[in-house]
């Protein structure tokens, strides 16, 4: 009974696929409400950007703090019918004409995931227009094809504030998980630690984000001042832990606190070389583990002989510091490295329109708008095979980092 009803749903999303795909412009609009960001945008299937909007919480979770989800998804909800009508009236489409519509279901905050699938759910019955679901770092990792000729497969490094991942692309849908975060990802590391700095109350960061303040302070420090072990050093895989070197951090801003006599909430004379320190060994970590995954891949033919390329990708790949470690990297085994702007690398609607842009191409995962669609706060990214990558236990040769601010 149950695979009957399985068949006669493909087939159903099949037919409805072909007839739709064939017959309207091919237009897909982009929804983005995975966390502190409403974005919309409207692409055609060249990747030309016809009309996008984007609202940034980050002005108000500075104030609090850090992310609140129910503040996160109260603001997307006051948004988000503004912003997908900003973007359609930029671009000049209609609903009529769109092909189909692309929105975030896929890993995120519970909350904020809510609203856009919602709100998009609603769009596409009453449109009567395809829906695609997308899988966040599905879109993180696909925008540079947007940008430049890229490939299949790639290795690619996704790195953001809820995010830490490696991973094989080796299709539109279809990847090779390395690595992963076993606890927090390193842009809420930074973010962390920029609060427990205060950086806030700085004058040259009050209204940066915390890996934007960890960024800037850093180029004026001196990271050699204090030594914070890299994480993982003893682990032969290419997984990711960003929890000890936090601690490692707090209790060296305690210690300082102490030796200068000032309370928690003070800025410290020597935040600079602690922000440099930071910035150095969050960098050798995502630098170190991305080294293992290129031997890997090297070893078991999974990226091509010639021109092999490492795709940069999530909002803390727009630091350059970070950027820098993974070129020596990359120059040293032989790949090519590749960063889209700052601009597409943190959330945006544009990335969720691509990515439907490449199922829609590839008529994969085009679902009838009446089909019921459940967000998913944890989803892992394609065939998970950190395990073989342990076991293949692959040690590192020396590698020195000197990277220059």
């Amino acid at each position: 009974m149950f695979r009957s009803k399985v068949k006669a749903l493909t087939l159903l999303q099949l037919r409805y696929t072909l007839r739709h795909t064939a017959s309207c412009s091919r237009l897909v609009l982009g929804i983005e409400t995975s966390c502190d960001d409403t974005g919309a945008a409207v692409l055609d299937e060249t990747g030309a950007i016809l009309g996008e909007s984007l609202h940034s919480q980050k002005e108000v979770h500075l104030r609090t703090g850090g992310i609140i989800p129910t503040v996160a998804q109260q603001l997307h909800r006051e948004n988000i019918q503004y912003v997908v009508q900003e973007a359609l009236e930029r671009s000049g489409v209609t609903p009529s004409q769109l092909a189909a519509v692309a929105t975030t279901v896929k890993p995120g905050l519970a909350l904020s995931l809510g609203v856009g699938l919602e709100f998009s759910q609603r769009f596409v019955r009453q449109h009567n227009k395809p829906f695609i679901p997308i899988h966040h770092m599905e879109a993180h990792a696909l925008t540079v094809r947007m940008l430049q000729s890229v490939s299949f497969p790639f290795l690619v490094l996704l790195v953001s504030g809820g995010h830490s991942l490696l991973a094989v692309a080796r299709g539109v849908d279809d990847f090779l998980l390395l690595g992963h975060a076993l606890d927090e990802a390193p842009g809420d590391t930074l973010d962390k630690v920029a609060r427990r700095l205060s950086l806030v109350k700085h004058p040259q960061c009050s209204s940066l984000s915390g890996g934007q303040a960890i960024e800037l302070l850093a180029r004026d420090g001196d990271r050699t001042k204090f030594s914070f072990r890299t994480p993982m050093g003893q682990t032969h895989d290419c997984c990711f832990s960003f929890a000890g070197l936090r601690n490692q951090i707090t209790m060296t801003i305690m210690k300082k606190e102490a030796e200068e006599g000032v309370e928690e909430g003070t800025l410290l004379k020597c935040v600079n070389d602690i922000a440099a320190a930071t910035q150095h060994t969050v960098a050798a970590h995502l630098a170190k583990r991305t080294h293992r995954a290129i031997l890997f891949c090297k070893a078991n033919g999974l990226l091509p002989p010639s021109s092999p390329t490492l795709v940069l990708s999530g909002g803390v790949a727009s630091n350059q510091y970070i950027r820098k470690a993974l070129t020596i990297v990359t120059e040293m085994t032989g790949l090519h490295l590749i960063c889209p702007p700052a601009k597409f690398c943190t959330d945006n609607g544009v990335m969720i329109a691509w990515n439907g842009v490449e199922r829609l191409r590839e008529r994969k995962g085009i679902l009838p708008p009446d089909v019921d669609v459940c967000y998913e706060p944890k989803a892992p990214l394609g065939i998970d095979i950190t395990a073989e990558v342990k076991a293949a236990a692959i040690r590192l040769p020396p590698m020195k980092m000197k990277i220059t601010n």
